[in-house]
C-alpha cells in the first residue's frame, strides 16, 4: 500500500506505507490523503521502491495555459 500526499503548490508524493516524508521534501507542509491506495502506476512503484519516494508536480506551466486559453 502507498501514502498519497500533497501540498499546497500542487505537487504529489507518494510514499510506502508507514514510511517518513524525506528531508528534501520536510519543508513543505504535505497534506495526506485520506483514502487508502492500494495500486499505482508500474512507473511510481519503481520509483517508490528505488528512491523510497516518488514525487510530481501538477502545477499546470504558463505555456500551457496560454494554449488552452486559444482554443
Amino acid at each position: 500500500m502507498f501514502d498519497v500526499y500533497r501540498n499546497g503548490k500542487r505537487d504529489l508524493l507518494v510514499l510506502s506505507s508507514g514510511s517518513a516524508v524525506p528531508v528534501l521534501y520536510s519543508a513543505h507542509k504535505w497534506r495526506k490523503s485520506r483514502t487508502r491506495v492500494l495500486k499505482v502506476s508500474d512507473e511510481i512503484k519503481s520509483a517508490v521502491q528505488a528512491q523510497g519516494y516518488y514525487v510530481r508536480s501538477l502545477r499546470a506551466s504558463k505555456d500551457r495555459m496560454i494554449e488552452i486559453s486559444r482554443q
